[in-house]
């Protein structure tokens, strides 16, 4: 079968779509974890708390669509980044998919009994499934930035030697966490203002005032620890973008400063930081002047920008090791086949756009807020 495309854009290529695929997940998934964050602040009764949870009801499965082809992408295209981060993480992982299966049974379950307990007992449940994966998200891309302890050994295959969920959880690791927390609960709240009425619109409005300010700050603040007190990682021998996946066959060094080095190099990539800053400084102006849609438009630009701004900084660099700095992953030596990219290609120039058209159709299908003589009428729901 002879491949039209070479194995560097290739390469390229699913390096840009697997960051396509986890910020269609931060956005997409990220408004209703926001949501779960926001439940018990936004919603004060029982009545708010229903139209607050049928907010987010009828999308938040096929928002998780976005997060398993991420996880189905980095399995398929990047096996070895696979194994690195997944074991590395495994505690993390865990964590997150626990809090993760909390959130169906919490929807299915809360309204099944009218008891006030049992009720307040799944709200929490929700939160926790909100709260927890949105910190170890971020928590996780702070640890990517300052490297990971694992090594490659001659028969390459990870050899993870870190310390577990303490070593992951240091003081760079859990302000990444924070803004990755402030910026999905803003984005939450933008949610919520532009899909409930009255009381819960109000308290959501008042959230993304504050959480755009708290995002923006949280951002600059990591952005500045990175350019003073985190060391980057840099190619030194010759980088050969089409060869076979072998990480051993590179020289790496640590150099203070160098994950801001591409922004030199490519002027354009400096877009994504300045979409992280200006997203959130927009978010509390277009929600004092009451546009609603805007105001999400803004909170996912900026989501656009943060992730983005982890990716570009760190290329070609995906995961790097900070004990084997020349085992770090990055994207010419960490790829399957070039057949194998282009057979993926294939399947998801199919299958990406029926996600994207039905994103939109379930979207058109149930416009309009969710009032509480919605919710009253239908009090038999699952919601």
């Amino acid at each position: 079968m002879t491949i039209p495309l070479d194995y560097e854009t290739l390469r390229v290529i699913w390096w840009l779509l697997l960051g396509l695929l986890l910020i269609g997940f931060a956005i997409t998934g990220g408004y209703d974890l926001g949501v779960a964050i926001l439940l018990r602040y936004v919603a004060r009764n029982d009545v708010e708390r229903r139209i607050t949870i049928n907010a987010i009801g009828p999308f938040w499965e096929g928002n998780q669509v976005w997060l398993i082809l991420g996880a189905g992408a980095v399995f398929a295209a990047w096996p070895e980044v696979y194994a690195a981060t997944f074991s590395g993480f495994y505690v993390a992982m865990f964590l997150v998919l626990a809090a993760l299966i909390l959130r169906p049974v919490g929807f299915k379950f809360r309204n099944g009994f009218a008891d006030t307990r049992w009720r307040a007992f799944w709200d929490y449940a929700l939160f926790l499934g909100g709260v927890l994966p949105s910190l170890i998200f971020g928590v996780a891309f702070g640890n990517l930035l300052q490297g990971v302890p694992f090594r490659i050994d001659s028969d390459l295959r990870v050899l993870y030697e870190g310390g577990g969920l303490l070593e992951l959880l240091n003081p760079f690791g859990l302000l990444s966490g924070l803004v990755s927390a402030a910026m999905l609960a803003t984005h939450g709240a933008a949610y919520l203002a532009l899909k409930t009425d009255d009381a819960v619109q109000q308290r959501a409005r008042d959230v993304v005032k504050i959480g755009g300010l708290a995002t923006f700050v949280l951002f600059v603040a990591a952005g500045l620890w990175v350019w003073l007190g985190i060391d980057g990682y840099a190619i030194t021998s010759v980088v050969t973008s089409d060869g076979s996946s072998n990480p051993l066959l590179k020289t790496v060094v640590r150099k203070p400063g160098q994950w801001l080095a591409n922004y030199r190099a490519h002027h354009w990539m400096i877009l994504a930081p300045l979409l992280g800053v200006l997203g959130p400084l927009l978010i509390p102006f277009l929600a004092m002047t009451h546009h609603r849609v805007l105001t999400f438009v803004a909170s996912a630009l900026g989501i656009f920008g943060i992730v983005g701004t982890a990716g570009v900084s760190m290329f070609p660099f995906l995961v790097p090791s900070n004990i084997a700095p020349e085992a770090s992953l990055t994207v010419w030596d960490a790829s399957s086949s070039r057949f194998t990219l282009f057979v993926m290609l294939l399947a998801t120039l199919i299958f990406l756009p029926i996600v994207l058209a039905y994103t939109a159709i379930v979207f058109r299908a149930m416009r309009g807020p969710v009032t509480a003589s919605l919710v009253e009428k239908n009090s038999a729901s699952f919601y």
